[in-house]
């Protein structure tokens, strides 16, 4: 890929607790950039998430102002979160902090879970830049990643709503990347021989520093990669998930690992590919019909405005204070009058 001065723009991508963090902490230990400072590492992340702190408190405030969740399984969400690549001021906002970035680095890798719901909006960034983004995504196992995320982000949302979220990022991410430079990476592969896989990246990528990385941090590396990272070895009986979404995540799965494949048929995957998704959506607007009575339940009431009024005339408020039974008596002598006179 030809680039200006050399810079370059990775994203890792992919659904949060995939292996992401170990991806974007490879790469950063192999020379490209992670802009600075970091998310701080905690106990679910011990070795770092890889994250740059402004890069994640912009895409959190763009969720909350849209009402999106990071793990979100509403395929009408993407709609809202794409409207970010058109709003001028965020736009702005997000082009000087990533031009600043490469200009100072040159090759820069961001990493963040809510990456992958604003798309449109760094492409668009990065291409006005002149540096085009490559793509690299984590593939692990659902029931594994449900496992994590459980783990890591409590119980708040169900198995079977984080189930619909892994199919629903899952399956848009390899949509929106699909005419991009891109490569896809298994989590067991990364672990098992993560020379093999970051060398495969980097021929995908055309990026040299990962193809052919530097004998002195590749030692660094082999500290960094700890294969006992893979504890959540894990299947769906320890999940409450319904049928019926267990097994589309599983023959999602399976449609996705030929992307990681030397050698993979990438058309035929794409294809089967776009019908797993067409068949989501249609599963997800089914629950939401049958569902209507529940969120109806849950909907914030309007409250009626106060019809406007206006003053009581002079005669109306001086009726107010003849008694009713004289009020009463004054109207039927009215009545008998306009009688008479007709």
């Amino acid at each position: 890929m030809s680039t200006r001065d050399g810079q370059r723009l990775v994203l890792v991508v992919g659904v949060g607790r995939s292996g992401t963090s170990l991806l974007a902490g490879i790469l950063g230990q192999l020379g490209l950039h992670i802009p600075q400072p970091e998310v701080n590492a905690d106990e679910t992340n011990p070795r770092g998430f890889g994250e740059p702190r402004w890069v994640v408190d912009l895409h959190t405030r763009l969720l909350r102002q849209r009402r999106v969740t990071v793990n979100d399984a509403r395929p009408a969400a993407w709609e809202a979160t794409a409207a970010a690549a058109a709003d001028d001021a965020v736009y702005r906002e997000l082009r000087e902090w990533l031009g600043r970035e490469l200009q100072e680095h040159g090759a820069v890798v961001v990493k963040d879970p809510r990456t992958v719901w604003f798309l449109p909006l760094w492409t668009r960034c990065s291409t006005d830049l002149g540096v085009p983004p490559s793509f690299v995504t984590m593939l692990r196992h659902p029931a594994e990643t449900l496992m994590s995320a459980r783990k890591s982000y409590g119980t708040w949302q169900t198995a079977a709503s984080r189930a619909a979220a892994w199919l629903n990022v899952s399956l848009e991410t390899e949509h929106m990347t699909r005419d991009a430079q891109r490569a896809f990476v298994r989590y067991e592969d990364l672990l098992g021989d993560w020379r093999r896989e970051v060398a495969r990246t980097g021929e995908l990528l055309d990026l040299s520093l990962l193809s052919q990385p530097d004998p002195a941090r590749v030692a660094k590396v082999d500290e960094f990669v700890d294969p006992g990272l893979h504890r959540n070895r894990v299947g769906w009986e320890e999940l409450e998930v319904p049928a019926s979404v267990r097994d589309m995540a599983e023959r999602v799965w399976d449609q996705l690992l030929p992307l990681a494949a030397p050698g993979g048929d990438a058309a035929a995957a794409c294809a089967r590919l776009d019908g797993a998704r067409s068949d989501f959506q249609a599963l997800y607007a089914e629950a939401e019909s049958i569902a209507q009575s529940s969120i109806t339940a849950v909907k914030p009431r309007r409250k009626r405005a106060p019809s406007p009024s206006t003053p009581p005339s002079l005669r109306v408020r001086i009726a107010r204070r003849v008694p009713a039974r004289y009020r009463k008596r004054a109207r039927r002598a009215f009545g008998a009058l306009r009688g008479s006179r007709s």
